[in-house]
């Protein structure tokens, strides 16, 4: 059974798109910080007849990013990655902590890219696969109070892109996913947003890219209900 990886698993669009590319006959795989989460995750696909299993990994630890892609590779045929986990950083840039701007850019950027680079080689060796980038529209286009989260969702867009074009010709996809906010867990604790519950639900989202998968970039502005 082909693999899919997917970080930030556990909650919000992360765990949506897990349980629809569970029933598109992939084995999942959970990858987050919070094991108890992905737990939840697994007993939800497996319930519905998918299979998965659970994977605590912090996308900024890049050795363990190796090392655990070393196991994977041994027990699963992977296939694909969705790079979702991700953090916000929001408000104005001059007050933005030096410690935000380098939690925001390992999370965001250098979390997806080594994700990336420690599973390219085996997608390489079988000439197939997928990977889906989360970015937001965030990577689209500047927006107050969102510098530094901009700049790391610009970077995740230059990525993509440049290796959509690296691969272009293989059996190896790359898509970008832009979308608007959503009603997750992502704004708790935040002030950024007043009403997310006027967003689309997770759910809604991550149906509209299953949809839209054989193209290489998905654009999915945010609703206002």
């Amino acid at each position: 059974m082909k693999t899919i990886i997917v970080t930030g698993a556990g909650t919000g669009l992360g765990k949506e798109l897990s349980l629809l590319f569970s029933q598109k006959e992939y084995h999942i795989v959970l990858a987050g910080r919070h094991s108890k989460k992905l737990a939840g995750v697994r007993t939800e696909i497996e319930q519905a007849g998918g299979s998965a299993s659970e994977l605590v990994l912090d996308v900024r630890n890049h050795d363990d990013i190796k090392e655990k892609m070393l196991v994977l590779n041994k027990s699963f045929d992977l296939y694909g990655l969705i790079n979702n986990a991700g953090i916000g950083v929001f408000g104005p840039f001059t007050e933005s902590r030096d410690k935000d701007i380098e939690d925001g850019f390992s999370t965001n950027v250098y979390g997806p890219m080594f994700m990336t680079k420690a599973l390219l080689p085996y997608l390489e060796l079988k000439g197939e696969g997928l990977i889906l980038n989360i970015i937001s529209t965030a990577g689209l286009r500047g927006k107050k109070n969102e510098a530094v989260y901009c700049a790391g969702k610009f970077a995740l867009r230059g990525l993509t892109e440049s290796l959509q074009k690296e691969y272009e010709g293989t059996g190896i996809q790359f898509v970008a996913a832009y979308m608007g906010g959503m009603n997750t867990p992502f704004w708790e604790g935040s002030s950024h947003v007043e009403n997310p519950e006027s967003f689309r639900s997770p759910h809604e989202v991550a149906e509209i890219i299953l949809s839209q998968l054989d193209q290489k970039e998905i654009i999915i502005e945010s609703k206002k209900r």
